[in-house]
């Protein structure tokens, strides 16, 4: 079977904390070899952080949990709140300019904002651990145009019901703000076009 993105997976249904049986799973390329969370837990890898290996995770509207929570100030410094977003569908992406795969996404992430701007969808990136003045230079030097929240010891993951532990993940929300899918690790433009666009076929 083909998930989205064009790579090989297994049937199965998320239930709870995106774990369990029912969600699409895709081995991708790209993550750091042993960065991985597997790899980190043979002893392989850096400290740094843990990047995931690319598993793709839809879960169906009637197994998806309580709606996640999200606040904090833009690189730009006003407050956000999630619970104030009238977009059908959000999008969160967590990085950092010290992460390989981060770096590896962006054009990506890019492309679908350009893509998705004008629809009823809202993409905001989630930095970690980088300080406003280097993640604003980053995203100059890549020419990203799409939201950011600054980082903030963590804060902005707490609500986020611990499914971000991987750098970078992605999360898709429905109009509820449940999270309906999830990439742990970079994500193709494919791959984010697809979950993004079952969501807002729901209830159309």
């Amino acid at each position: 079977m083909t998930a989205p993105g064009g790579g090989t997976s297994r049937r199965a249904l998320l239930t709870g904390g995106l774990t369990g049986i029912g969600a699409v799973l895709l081995t991708a390329c790209g993550d750091d070899g042993g960065n991985t969370v597997t790899g980190r837990a043979r002893g392989e890898g850096d400290a740094g952080y843990i990047s995931g290996d690319g598993t793709v995770e839809q879960v169906a509207a009637g197994e998806r949990r309580d709606p996640v929570t999200l606040q904090g100030k833009t690189l730009e410094g006003k407050d956000f709140q999630l619970d104030q977003v009238d977009t059908k569908v959000v999008v969160l992406n967590t990085w950092g300019s010290w992460c390989p795969p981060c770096i590896e996404e962006m054009p990506a992430l890019q492309e679908f904002w350009e893509n998705y701007e004008e629809q009823d969808v809202l993409l905001l990136g989630l930095v970690q651990r980088d300080s406003v003045e280097t993640a604003q230079a980053f995203l100059r030097s890549r020419e990203i145009t799409f939201q950011n929240l600054a980082d903030n010891g963590g804060g902005t993951l707490r609500g986020l019901q611990g499914a971000t532990a991987a750098t970078p993940t992605t999360l898709v929300l429905d109009s509820q703000r449940r999270i309906a899918a999830r990439v742990s690790g970079p994500v193709e433009l494919s791959t984010l076009t697809t979950l993004v666009d079952d969501v807002l076929a729901e209830d159309a």
